[in-house]
Parts: structure tokens; C-alpha cells; sequence
């Protein structure tokens, strides 16, 4: 039976372990799927360990991203731009294949919810990895316009630099925002302290469509204040957590599962 594993500390609540095996079942893959804790020095021996084990493949989560980054002997362009790794596999020759599967799944849940991307004008706010994580993907898909800020302007700059080649993005000073955006996707992890990023409330229009990435079994602290400014559609990210699992089951195992059937059971 293969081996799989995701990587993280603490780990404890994570939902990989889940989502996989219930793909898996779906797939009717011969695999097993674990969490591994390890300590925050103690990466690449517990990773040494798992493929000793005969591990073919492992997610990689927080704060093991740059870890994973380092230790691929082969990395995807969207792995070397976002500078972080969070799916390795192992190759038949031996080295690991570093990918970064969010961008993918964050796209592929905002299509799976309607959300228009081509010719949208788009505020994403954060400039930290789970920014750089998605830009290269949302850009593929053509907005008009993608306004990135941060609390730090010169990191959300940096970003629009780096990610010039591939669409029209811009870095705005938070002071100087101004709506109205077809989408506006919150990537810092301000929700999960139940707090609001420092952005102003007329950044939100009655049909903007609104995403935070982060999730709980409650509305998040940032869709529930833009559904007080009016806004009609919010979503939160599971269905980006499943849909990045998806693209890493899709690389280990040639086949790609359905999400939805997963995201409801989540969600119940």
C-alpha cells in the first residue's frame, strides 16, 4: 500500500488525513494517508524517516513550506515563484518534485462558485504566502485589474513587481483604496484571531463577491463584516483546502477526484 503524509506543527488539526482518504475511496486508490508532527528544527529527518518508510508523496502545511522549498531536487514554476512547496512526490529516479497546489485549488473553487475572474477587477488583501501562493493563478485567468495591498506597502509592492509578467497588477496604499471590485479576497489570517484586516469599508459594492481563505464552522469574521456592508455572496476557503488536496492527489496518483461530494461532508 502507498504511503502518503502530511507535514505540519502542530498538526492535530488538519483535515488532510481526512479529505485524502475519503478521495482515495472515491478514486479507488490502494493508499494510506497520515498526519506526521514534527518538531520546528526536525523537518528534513522526519521527512528522511517517511521515505525510508516507503512514502511516495506528502503534503507539507505551516511552517514547513520553505523547508519542503529547499529540499525539492526539481520545482515547478509556480513553486519557485511563490518560493514555498506544499505537495513533494518522489520520482522513480529518486529526487523529490516540489509543487504549490493552492493557487490551482483557490481558482478552481472560485469557478466551481461561479465567480467571473475573466476581465474582473480584483482587490487581494495580504502579501504574505498565501498571497504569493495564489497570484500567478488568478492571473492566468485574465482580470481586467488585480490590486494587491498590504499593511506593509513595501511587501505588497514587491509582489506586483514579481508577478508583473504574467497580467496587469498594481500595489495601492491601504489610505488610498477605493471600490468598486468584482472580487475581494482576504488572504491574511487576520479571521482566524477574529479580527479585521486594516482596509476601509467602502472597499465592498452590493455585488461584490467577497472570498477569505481562511474557514470555520462559523461565518468568518470578515465575511460576516462584509455582509453587514451589504455584500450578497461571501465564500470561505474549504473548498480551496479540498481543492488543493485534489491537484496533490491528481500529481501522486494520475487522477482527479470530485470535490464537492468532500466539501459537503466537511461541511455537515
Amino acid at each position: 500500500m502507498d504511503k502518503y503524509a502530511v507535514f505540519g506543527n502542530p498538526i492535530v488539526q488538519s483535515k488532510s488525513p481526512l479529505i485524502h482518504r475519503e478521495f482515495a475511496r472515491q478514486c479507488k486508490q490502494d493508499m494510506q494517508y497520515e498526519a506526521i508532527w514534527a518538531p520546528d528544527d526536525g523537518f528534513n529527518q522526519a521527512l528522511d524517516t517517511f521515505l525510508a518508510s516507503g512514502g511516495q508523496g506528502c503534503n507539507i502545511t505551516a511552517p514547513f513550506k520553505q523547508d519542503a522549498f529547499a529540499r525539492a531536487d526539481v520545482l515547478t514554476e509556480g513553486a519557485q515563484l511563490a518560493e514555498a512547496v506544499n505537495t513533494l512526490k518522489l520520482l522513480p529516479d529518486g529526487k523529490l518534485l516540489g509543487d504549490t497546489t493552492d493557487g490551482p485549488g483557490f481558482v478552481g473553487d472560485l469557478l466551481d462558485n461561479q465567480v467571473q475572474l475573466k476581465g474582473a477587477r480584483i482587490l487581494l488583501i495580504g502579501a504574505g504566502g498565501a498571497a504569493s501562493g495564489v497570484l500567478k493563478s488568478l492571473l492566468e485567468q485574465q482580470p481586467d485589474e488585480l490590486i494587491i495591498c498590504n499593511r506593509t506597502y513595501s511587501k505588497a509592492a514587491a509582489l506586483a513587481n514579481k508577478f508583473s509578467p504574467y497580467g496587469n497588477i498594481n500595489a495601492v496604499e491601504i489610505t488610498s483604496l477605493a471600490g468598486d471590485f468584482d472580487l475581494i479576497i482576504n488572504s491574511t489570517s487576520a479571521g482566524l484571531s477574529k479580527t479585521l484586516p486594516p482596509v476601509p469599508a467602502t472597499i465592498f459594492s452590493s455585488h461584490s463577491v467577497v472570498y477569505d481563505m481562511v474557514y470555520s464552522d462559523q461565518i468568518t469574521r470578515f465575511n460576516q463584516w462584509a455582509s453587514e456592508q451589504g455584500v450578497t455572496k461571501t465564500i470561505d476557503g474549504i473548498g480551496m483546502l479540498v481543492g488543493q488536496a485534489a491537484v496533490s492527489f491528481e500529481i501522486w496518483r494520475g487522477v482527479k477526484p470530485a470535490t464537492q461530494p468532500v466539501i459537503a461532508m466537511l461541511k455537515k
